[in-house]
């Protein structure tokens, strides 16, 4: 039986009914006449506490409330891949086509029921089939192919299988179970707040490649695992973002914008689609799902926007893809926790959020992994989460920060005073780190080059001597640093401008593989020691800067990608400079 209750109270997204005694916790209800979409988030007998996703004006005491007896949930198939939807995954270019504003109560299916998918089977009628096989393909973007699985808890066998076009709704199989036969569409539905199953969770152990020097040659973060970029405004976290969502090494990139400024996500919208996938040259857009969900919408949804990105994002880890998702920023989310717990009058923690702040945001982080999936085939997919937090005036001991560095991995800190000095990505070195370092240390000696941890830590070394450094010089002044003591000054300003600086507009400098940072690197260290080597011997430091091919090492980073035999001919140049 599901219930039909009256508002007896109306707190900003907060609504309070009664004569809901049927339903049940996480139920979504349709509030007021214009059927507003809300969650229930606590039950007192037969009085629900309700969370709606919408703007509540005008709603009143009387008014009805509909129970659906569901939970909330998202449509996963194909369609989902180039479109954009607000928090509770309503299409937004959909809606757009009614009007220039999301108007209350607006119900569009997130995936279109009218387009036709080319639907290819993998099985054939007599296989046997159990949960998370693979039973047709269907190629929703010239850049990924849609794998459709039988859904979780179904096995047997298939007693029909089609081939040719279908929309979402048809059925396109029929699997005969123990409990009788089950038809199969395209997609599927899930509840956002509920893990999706995985037959097995692997430690990471490839790095997620950014093209982000800092990032992949200093603090890297793996397939599968879990990163967060605090910094105050204006230091960059979201222009970071970006620019990992362009480059990473993932099959598909799941970007929401929870409750930004509405000009940063419409800057994602109209850059975005312009964007060309660096390993195919096909739109961007063609393996993206962006979910819209801005700091002039609805506070409750906040919350939503990010269960509801994580879930479409291990929905494709499921088939087996590598997954990046980006979450700009989890303080808004936090804040919405706070909004609606002070609301309902709960018990407050540090600085007003809830108590319970802690464990919603590890439940987050916690869906990242690499995992193998459901099905006999035993293939394997991964889902990393990057999540950027906006302390207020970039204060790091801000409870959202301290909470989320209790739970990832990666901490990239940003800092204002390299954002304004136009060093970017503006991530300091000093204060930042990566508890992947040793993981991922195997994967750089194998594949790129066996010395390339050693040169990594013996730049990060020269970076921290360099901060001990300057505090000196400040006190008693550049005179009183020994020759190697200032040579090494220049090798540090060398790291930090030549290497870890990077520029977002030129295509050369944008992105860089591991091979070219590696070789980067190795030539700044070279000029390093064979330097320190002639100032032992007596050569003066001034002669020793003013090498001309102190200049090349400076435009190193110009080389293109399948030129690095280049770098070849610059460290046996760097060599003669020396004899």
């Amino acid at each position: 039986m599901i219930d039909e209750g009256k508002i007896i109270m109306v707190s900003g997204p907060l609504v309070k009914a009664k004569g809901m005694k049927n339903s049940k916790m996480f139920d979504v209800v349709r509030v007021g006449e214009e059927r507003l979409v809300g969650e229930i988030i606590r039950l007192d007998g037969d009085i629900a506490s309700i969370q709606v996703y919408e703007e509540t004006e005008g709603l009143k005491v009387g008014d009805p409330v509909f129970g659906t007896g569901l939970p909330l949930m998202v449509e996963l198939g194909p369609g989902l891949l180039s479109n954009i939807f607000d928090g509770i995954q309503r299409p937004l270019t959909k809606i757009e086509e009614k009007g220039d504003f999301i108007y209350r109560g607006v119900e569009i299916p997130p995936l279109d029921r009218n387009k036709k998918w080319d639907f290819r089977p993998t099985v054939k009628k007599g296989d046997t089939v159990v949960e998370g096989d693979i039973i047709g393909e269907v190629q929703e973007t010239p850049l990924l192919l849609h794998k459709i699985m039988v859904p979780p808890g179904v096995k047997g066998e298939v007693v029909e299988i089609k081939e040719g076009s279908f929309t979402v709704d048809e059925e396109i199989c029929k699997v005969k179970t123990e409990k009788g036969e089950i038809p199969i569409k395209m997609f599927q539905k899930w509840p956002v707040r509920l893990r999706r199953p995985f037959k097995e969770r692997k430690p990471p152990y490839a790095p997620l490649v950014t093209g982000q020097r800092v990032i992949d040659t200093f603090f890297p973060i793996l397939k599968g695992g879990t990163a967060c970029i605090p910094g105050p405004f204006g230091s960059g976290k979201t222009v970071v973002l970006h620019q990992i969502a362009k480059w990473a090494d993932s099959e598909v990139v799941i970007y929401i914008g929870c409750g930004e400024r509405g000009n940063e996500m419409a800057d994602v919208l109209i850059e975005f689609p312009k964007l060309k996938d660096p390993s195919s040259g096909r739109p961007l857009m063609e393996r993206t799902v962006l979910i819209a969900n801005t700091s002039n919408m609805p506070v409750a949804a906040r919350e939503a926007s990010i269960y509801t990105g994580v879930t479409i994002g291990e929905y494709f880890r499921d088939m087996g893809y590598s997954v990046a998702l980006m979450a700009d920023s989890t303080s808004r989310w936090a804040e919405a926790l706070r909004e609606i717990s002070g609301r309902m009058e709960e018990m407050p923690g540090e600085e007003g959020y809830p108590a319970y702040l802690g464990t919603r945001v590890a439940s987050f982080y916690e869906r990242a992994g690499r995992v193998i999936c459901l099905g006999k085939d035993g293939r394997e997919g991964s889902l990393s989460l990057l999540g950027a937090v906006s302390p207020p005036g970039g204060d790091l001991t801000d409870p959202v920060v301290q909470m989320t560095l209790r739970v990832v991995k990666v901490f990239w800190s940003l800092d204002d005073r390299l954002a304004y000095q136009r060093h970017f990505p503006a991530i300091n070195w000093l204060t930042s780190y990566s508890l992947y370092d040793k993981n991922v240390r195997d994967y750089l000696e194998k594949e790129i080059a066996p010395d390339f941890y050693d040169l990594k830590v013996e730049a990060i070394s020269i970076l921290e001597r360099e901060a001990e450094l300057l505090e000196i010089v400040r006190l008693v002044g550049m005179e009183t640093l020994s020759l190697s003591d200032r040579l090494l000054l220049e090798t540090a300003r060398s790291i930090r401008e030549d290497f870890l600086h990077q520029s977002a507009f030129d295509e050369r400098d944008a992105y860089t593989t591991l091979k070219k940072q590696y070789r980067m690197l190795r030539a700044i260290l070279t000029f390093h020691k064979l330097a320190l080597s002639a100032i032992e011997k007596g050569k003066p430091l001034e002669e020793i800067l003013k090498l001309p091919v102190r200049e090349d090492i400076a435009k190193m980073r110009y080389i293109d990608e399948d030129k690095l035999e280049e770098f070849d001919k610059l460290e046996e140049k760097i060599r003669d400079s020396f004899k």
